[in-house]
């Protein structure tokens, strides 16, 4: 199987085979739905079963504690991008992403495994942390080596559209975990929840890994990486810290640049998807506020994610047509104006409660629909793939990963409610700076790279296709 046409064409552009590319879109995004999933369902058992699983004597404080397990993957995260990413660049895209896949599903399997605190005391808790963090070092290397796997396979100027189906699978992987999550706490009684069936979600992520890494091992490596091993191959032999002096040296500002739009975006997706419900169920009934049941709050989410389904890709299209820029300002102005608002409204009822909900998801939907194909415009091919692992998972990490915890400290020591609608504004304001620096990337070939097109380009540039 040929996927792209090795001789340079007159206009020096090369020609991608069209259905290579769908096939490496899907294989990306169906390896993205396993991740989230895996890496999601945490969240939604956090306040429902888990800390009364693993945190039986903490009180009021066993949320924080729970949350606290969530927040450790993002402590070992940047490990996972800084081995990960870098070697990524060495051996190629493929092969990490089909070990990142293995690694996350055995994870998460051993995850529903585990006994509870009632059976083996400290030391469930404490594997607890461990498997998290295994969880937490795989997430390290998946959604940037995904990124940079479509950001190389899609043509230009229809990268907007094949790497928002990217965050289509994540968003499926976290609606399917939620699904799944609110079906157990609807249909089963609280002591059979509580001593089985929360373990049925990470069971199912083992056949969901070995599907994404049969994809996965299937796929060439990208254009773009097999340019860059035809003209230099001893790029491949780059070492860590060369790699690091470059990325510090010559592209500070694009390392600030990604961070910012990586900090504004993640802020939105955790605070959403993992504290939000915890607030609803949790907090908000705690101090005297209309809050929602466990299982309705789930079923809230996973409508939420349902419309953000709806519109994901239609918006990473449109990127394609009007520029990124026009499309992250949006969101960014939406978390400063309506960051704060929308916090209020979970306070005020169903109906408030909904109104919330979609104004952070949609808000959230502006950069989940164009950072994928925005932040790999940033860095070159010989050194894209480690510096979005380390820009990604530094600033998740220290500002994105931790706020559900950090929020829900707050909120406890302070009794303020407010404080998921400051974050979400402090991100908004992040965002708008990150994007005024930006360089639109829109149409453009990826730096280091020859032009891309496909036969869909030459028929129809703006054509609308499936992955």
């Amino acid at each position: 199987m040929s996927d792209v046409n090795d001789q340079s064409r007159a206009d020096g552009k090369h020609s991608a085979d069209e259905g290579t590319v769908r096939r490496a879109t899907t294989a990306a995004t169906l390896g993205n739905i396993a991740e989230w999933y895996d890496f999601g369902i945490y969240s939604y058992l956090a306040a429902v079963a888990l800390d009364r699983v693993f945190f039986p004597d903490a009180g009021e404080w066993a949320s924080v504690f729970t949350l606290g397990t969530f927040a450790a993957a993002f402590v070992i995260r940047p490990l996972g991008g800084f081995i990960l990413g870098p070697l990524g660049d060495r051996i190629g895209r493929t092969k990490v992403l089909a070990a990142t896949v293995l690694l996350m599903a055995l994870a998460t399997t051993l995850l529903g495994l585990i006994p509870s605190y009632g059976t083996i005391g400290i030391a469930a808790p404490l594997l607890v942390l461990f498997i998290r963090m295994l969880q937490g070092f795989s997430a390290g290397g998946e959604y940037t080596g995904a990124l940079t796997l479509v950001a190389e396979y899609a043509p230009d100027r229809r990268r907007g559209f094949f790497g928002s189906w990217l965050e289509f699978g994540t968003l499926v992987g976290y609606a399917s975990g939620a699904g799944l999550c609110a079906i157990l706490i609807a249909v089963l009684p609280d002591e059979d929840l509580l001593s089985w069936g929360w373990r049925i979600p990470f069971m199912v992520a083992l056949p969901l890994g070995i599907v994404g890494i049969y994809l996965r091992i299937r796929l060439e490596e990208t254009p773009a990486f097999r340019q860059l091993m035809e003209r230099s191959p001893a790029m491949a032999t780059l070492s860590f810290r060369r790699g690091c002096r470059i990325l510090l040296t010559h592209y500070r500002s694009a390392a600030l640049v990604a961070g910012g739009l990586v900090v504004a975006w993640n802020v939105t997706n955790y605070v959403l998807t993992n504290y939000v419900p915890t607030y609803l169920t949790g907090t908000l009934p705690g101090r005297g506020h209309h809050g929602t049941s466990e299982s309705f709050s789930t079923a809230l989410q996973v409508g939420v994610m349902l419309v953000m389904l709806a519109v994901v890709v239609p918006v990473g299209r449109l990127s394609d047509r009007i520029g990124r820029k026009p499309i992250l300002f949006t969101g960014s102005l939406s978390l400063v104006f309506l960051g704060l608002p929308a916090v209020w409204l979970l306070r005020s009822g169903l109906a408030g409660q909904v109104a919330g909900l979609l104004i952070i998801g949609l808000t959230l939907v502006c950069f989940a629909g164009v950072a994928p194909s925005t932040l790999p415009a940033l860095f070159p091919t010989f050194i894209r793939f480690g510096s979005l692992a380390i820009i990604f998972n530094v600033f998740v990490s220290a500002f994105a990963g931790t706020a559900p915890t950090a929020i829900s400290i707050a909120v406890t020591t302070t009794g303020n409610l407010d404080w998921p609608g400051y974050y979400l504004v402090g991100a908004g304001v992040i965002g708008l700076f990150s994007t005024l620096h930006l360089t639109e990337s829109a149409g453009a070939p990826l730096p280091g790279a020859a032009p891309l097109t496909s036969g869909a380009d030459r028929l129809s540039p703006g054509a609308p296709t499936t992955p």
